[in-house]
Parts: structure tokens; sequence; C-alpha cells
């Protein structure tokens, strides 16, 4: 299904967004070197609750999980990227840790993701990868314009992970959103420009390129979630839900962003 929302939905999804924002913002100042995954889990819970919102993943049981994930959002580290299932471990110096958050506020979701570094130590690896996936998402958002399609976007965040260098999985990436988290159209890290679905007023897209090291494999944890590098190399994921207008991407998700 893609769902295309109307102007007087517009401003509750933007409160969705500044939700995802403001939870996440505040997961990263609050996590210092210490701190346990698990304890991270309980904010989010903690601040979804007291926001009169729903968390998207503590019931979600998709085909490729072993569901319910039971969980309030996403903590992978190092080379975990996708789908890291909270659990007990403390952080170190220097981890690099990626939360990705999704929840309702109103009947619309929003969902976002951002990799930083743990304490003091900041490793060149790791400090690349999340600069790529930045900038891949960045130009992935100028690329989505209202008559743009699919492709368009899907050709500009790949042209800059490769452009680093990192090999680019397709299993896993962005995707519709509105009044559920995982809706068509799927956005693919790479893709060839003028294919696939014109964007149009109305849709949201949680764009979310993400990349490993050295390669382009992904392995499944025992826990049934957590999805790691194949070679145990480091990885990074950044995330944005956006909505396309009139005037082109706004992004709902970008922390103290002022709204018209």
């Amino acid at each position: 299904m893609i769902e295309i929302l109307s102007s007087t939905e517009l401003p509750r999804a933007r409160q969705a967004g500044a939700l995802v924002a403001t939870i996440l913002q505040t997961l990263k100042s609050r996590t210092t070197v210490g701190t346990n995954l698990l304890d991270i889990d309980q904010w989010a819970q903690a601040m979804i609750v007291e926001a009169g919102a729903e968390s998207c993943y503590v019931d979600y049981e998709p085909s490729f999980g072993r569901g319910p994930f039971g969980h309030y959002i996403c903590t992978a580290v190092n080379d975990a990227v996708l789908h890291g299932l909270p659990h007990d471990y403390t952080l170190a110096d220097g981890d690099l840790l990626t939360l990705d958050l999704a929840v309702s506020h109103d009947g619309i979701a929003a969902d976002s993701a951002i990799s930083f570094l743990v304490g003091d130590s900041k490793p060149a690896e790791s400090v690349a990868l999340i600069g790529a996936t930045e900038r891949a998402l960045s130009a992935g958002i100028a690329a989505a314009a209202p008559g743009a399609r699919i492709g368009d976007i899907s050709h500009a965040i790949g042209s800059v992970l490769s452009a680093a260098g990192y090999p680019i999985n397709t299993e896993f990436g962005g995707h519709g959103i509105g009044s559920t988290m995982h809706q068509d159209p799927h956005v693919a890290n790479t893709g060839r420009p003028g294919r696939g679905y014109k964007l149009r007023p109305g849709l949201l897209l949680a764009l979310e390129p993400w990349v490993m090291a050295d390669t382009d494999k992904l392995v499944t944890d025992a826990d049934g979630w957590t999805l790691r590098s194949a070679t145990g190399c480091r990885t990074a994921h950044s995330e944005h839900t956006i909505a396309i207008t009139e005037h082109g991407a706004e992004i709902l998700t970008l922390p103290n962003q002022p709204h018209p």
C-alpha cells in the first residue's frame, strides 16, 4: 500500500517527527561510557509513554524477525547495524552506537536513526562511516522532489556511498510510512535514476542509508533480530522521515526544526 496524506494530516506527521527527533537527541545526550543498552530502552519507553504515543516496535512481528520485537528502540553497536535488540551490554569508550526509533503519535508514524561514537575515542574509520551515511541521506533528500522518482533517490544515495568506497546491501532500505511504520514503496540504497514510483505531495518516506565498512553481507544474531556485518566490520546508519510537498522534501525528524 502507498499512502498519501492530506494537507490536514501533515501537521500530525510533523508532531510525530518532532517527537522522534526529540527522543533520539535526548537519548544521545544521556548516553555515555557505562550506559547499558537496556537503560536506553527504558528511557525511550518512558518518553514515548509520557508523550501519549505508541512504540512501533514492541508488537512488531515481521516475517524476517523472531517476533514480537518486545522493546521500544533498536540499539546496534559496532558491527551490528539493523534491528539491534536491546540487551545487557555496557557501552565502552569508542563504541559506535546506532539508535533507530519509530513512534506513532495521533495515528501517524515517524522513523529516524542516528549513529554516533560513545565517549572520547573517535576512530577514523567510524567517523568516516557515519559521515558517509549522513551525506548520502542529505543527497537522497535533495533528490526527493515532486515529480521525481524513487530511483532518483536511490541513485543519489548510492552514488555517495559508492564514491566513499562502501559496498551496498539492497535487502533492507528506506520505505513508505504513514498510518503504519512500513509501507510501499521500497527505497533501495542504490538504483537507476528515472525508474520507479513517481513522487507526489502527501507521500511520506523514511530514507535510511546504512553501510558496512568492507562487506555487503549480513548475518543474524541468535536473538533472531540483530543484523551484523558478516566480517565483523563496523557499520553506520542514518535515517530521516520526510514529507513530499509541492516545494520539495520537508524533513520531519530534524531536531529543532521550525515548521510552517
